[in-house]
């Protein structure tokens, strides 16, 4: 199975791809979409869908794993980022695969074990997990490995093969 995982922005998306053999998963491909600075927020997502759509051709995931938007301080960017999640849901959703959603402790917990691990430590089981030879920068891209590795592992669980609901998925 080829996952997509996708760390939503608005001036910085995170993207990595995985390929997952039962327990066996392995590095395909990462980077970022990156909008220009002082481009009107239709321009950005615009170019966020038409990139999403681009990634989904290449690459041809089975899943598309999102990471929920977690509103700490400053809501203004907030709502940029839904803006920019909003139109990453569409693009995957037009693809057609099925699309599944993680919130950051969900994704800690299945690539640490420990749903308050520090940035660090997810990121140095991340490069662990997919055998690099160095950890995956930017940090939105390792994000995106992080939450490909969550559904890529929570696909292979009892209950998701027995026609449950993944227990990592909040679709």
């Amino acid at each position: 199975m080829r996952v997509l995982g996708i760390d939503p922005g608005i001036a910085t998306v995170g993207f990595g791809v995985i390929d997952s053999d039962k327990n066996k998963l392995s590095l395909v491909n990462y980077g970022v979409i990156e909008t220009p600075a002082h481009t009107a927020l239709s321009g950005r997502l615009d170019q966020i869908f038409e990139d999403m759509t681009v990634l989904c051709e290449t690459f041809k995931p089975d899943a598309i794993a999102y990471e929920e938007l977690f509103f700490n301080t400053n809501i203004t960017t907030g709502i940029s980022v839904a803006h920019g999640r909003g139109v990453l849901l569409l693009a995957g959703y037009r693809y057609g695969a099925p699309i599944f959603e993680y919130t950051p402790l969900q994704v800690k917990q299945a690539v640490v074990g420990y749903g308050r691990a520090e940035k660090k430590q997810v990121i140095d089981m991340v490069k662990r997990i997919l055998n690099m030879k160095s950890a995956p920068k930017p940090d939105d891209a390792a994000d995106a490995l992080a939450i490909a590795i969550c559904h890529a592992r929570s696909s292979t669980s009892l209950l998701t093969k027995h026609g449950g609901i993944s227990p990592c998925s909040t679709t």
